[in-house]
């Protein structure tokens, strides 16, 4: 027997009772069948188009927007049924605690009256809001671009660059877009900051060279005042698909380092620049993927080897764990990094002061937004662009804006 068949099985178990609780949780507090038997045939036509997508689909395709929409829509009717689920199950139980205790007790115990119709109206009610969040986040969220702002004071920092901002972008995934209009309204936002620097640190495409074609043409508009410079991600290498030719593989990935260029991106490929203002400097250095349980290609001691200890330095890593695990106790004093690849999921709760929650933070420590540790700094950013799951909810694309100052 294959290995997929047991835990297609399961699935298959899983999504029957789901559509069970969630008919019953219908079926309790409306007479109108029209009702009832709509969702279920929505269901079914979002599973059908998944299963008949997923039959379809091969790795030489690489992931297509067709392909996350899928997932998108399989994602919209099924997450808001955990939540029935959870609620109705809990009350089952609740009541066969009480036929348990009647059959044992000389008292007779029986659930209020109508307690079943208030909790299917709860859970129907709490399962609108994953319902609509999905909805919104596949239909406007993933082009919710928000600018976040941070100020960064450094003692060693040249009293030249005073003053001096950085936009960093990430995580464009071009492979993903369909809206033109939408993705030159983010382009043009990012202009708008008119900062120094602009820094793009990995993952253009999903996986092939050609998810850029269409998209040159927007990006190459991008300006900052003294430069733009980027470095590669983990899906630049094409590793998530399979070729039909080792060869092909090693052309494609030559075609994406080339795209940096087409855009007016200086592509850093465990290398460094030097920053130069009024006759002081700073070094940027810039170094292939490195991700625990990721391609490991970066040397950043091959990207240091010329420059100096005391230098201010810029560290571009697409993956926030190299500065876990290599970065932030090198002894050579890497002042700021900046990574992305989480995407901080594009799906959790953020209200500023108050609460930061997604799932990514329990497998990345940095998984969005600034952090610090011994007078180090590492911004994880969340990301332009979206994967996998064609939308975000509630962790929003994002355009980082940097202003570095001398203490």
């Amino acid at each position: 027997m294959p290995r997929w068949v047991f835990p297609l099985i399961i699935l298959l178990i899983l999504t029957v009772v789901l559509e069970i609780y969630t008919f019953q949780a219908l079926k309790t507090i409306t007479k109108n069948k029209f009702l009832r038997y709509g969702f279920l045939l929505i269901s079914i036509a979002a599973y059908t188009n998944f299963l008949v997508t997923m039959l379809t689909y091969s790795r030489s395709d690489g992931q297509t927007p067709q392909f996350q929409m899928a997932v998108g829509l399989l994602l919209v009717v099924l997450v808001p049924k955990l939540v029935i689920v959870i609620l109705l199950f809990g009350e089952d139980i609740f009541r066969s605690a009480l036929k348990g205790i009647s059959a044992v007790s000389s008292s007779k115990t029986e659930p209020l009256a109508g307690r079943r119709k208030f909790i299917s109206q709860l859970a129907l009610g709490l399962a609108a809001i994953p319902f609509a969040s999905f909805i919104y986040g596949i239909v406007q969220g993933k082009y919710n671009y928000k600018v976040l702002k941070y100020q960064l004071t450094f003692k060693d920092l040249p009293e030249a660059f005073d003053g001096y901002t950085i936009t960093q972008i990430s995580d464009i995934h071009s492979g993903s877009f369909t809206n033109k209009e939408k993705i030159q309204y983010g382009v043009d936002l990012i202009n708008q900051q008119k900062s120094d620097l602009m820094l793009f640190t990995g993952d253009i495409v999903n996986n092939k060279a050609d998810e850029m074609d269409n998209w040159i043409d927007v990006f190459s508009k991008l300006e900052a005042k003294e430069g733009k410079y980027s470095i590669l991600g983990n899906h630049d290498y094409g590793d998530y698909m399979d070729w039909d030719k080792p060869e092909d593989k090693v052309k494609n990935f030559q075609d994406v380092k080339d795209i940096h260029q087409k855009i007016g991106f200086d592509l850093l490929l465990d290398e460094h620049r030097y920053i130069e203002k009024d006759g002081q400097r700073i070094a940027l250095l810039g170094v292939e993927n490195w991700g625990k349980g990721f391609n490991q290609a970066g040397d950043l001691q091959k990207a240091s080897a010329k420059i100096k200890k005391e230098d201010f330095k810029i560290l571009m890593s697409h993956d926030p764990s190299h500065w876990q695990e290599k970065v932030k106790n090198d002894d050579f004093n890497y002042h700021l990094t900046l990574s992305g690849h989480t995407h901080g999921l594009q799906l959790g709760i953020e209200i500023p002061g108050f609460i930061k929650w997604s799932p990514s933070k329990y497998v990345y420590k940095q998984w969005a937004g600034l952090y610090e540790e011994s007078s180090r700094f590492i911004n994880v950013n969340r990301g332009f662009g979206y994967h996998a799951f064609p939308g975000r909810v509630g962790i929003w694309p994002e355009i980082t804006v940097i202003e570095l100052k001398k203490a």
